[in-house]
């Protein structure tokens, strides 16, 4: 007798809420990156540690989106050889492109 994998019941709020914290967690690191550069500015005086710090949360940032892509490039990796899409995979899709 062969178990059917059952969806968690949660499992779309938990993606929703992953995707929601992407952007929050793009602006919170900036916000943390300009704090810190600005703790830096107050103690040594010098202004280019303020950018220093803003630097290092955009690349935070761009480091939080790209995880979030390769994680995202995994989970669909699995979907190129399931039946109902190999097609499209191999041969492509035009039946969306002649909306004319």
């Amino acid at each position: 007798m062969q178990e059917e994998y059952e969806k968690p019941k949660h499992q779309d709020k938990i993606a929703a809420l992953d995707n929601l914290s992407l952007g929050i967690s793009i602006v919170a690191a900036i916000i943390i990156g300009f704090g810190i550069g600005y703790g830096l500015k107050q103690l040594t005086g010098y202004t280019w540690t303020l950018w220093l710090g803003i630097f290092w949360g955009v690349l935070a940032a761009f480091m939080n989106v790209y995880k979030a892509y390769k994680r995202a490039q995994k989970e669909f990796e699995g979907m190129e050889n399931d039946p109902r899409y190999s097609y499209r995979a191999k041969h492509g899709d035009t039946s969306f492109d002649d909306e004319d």
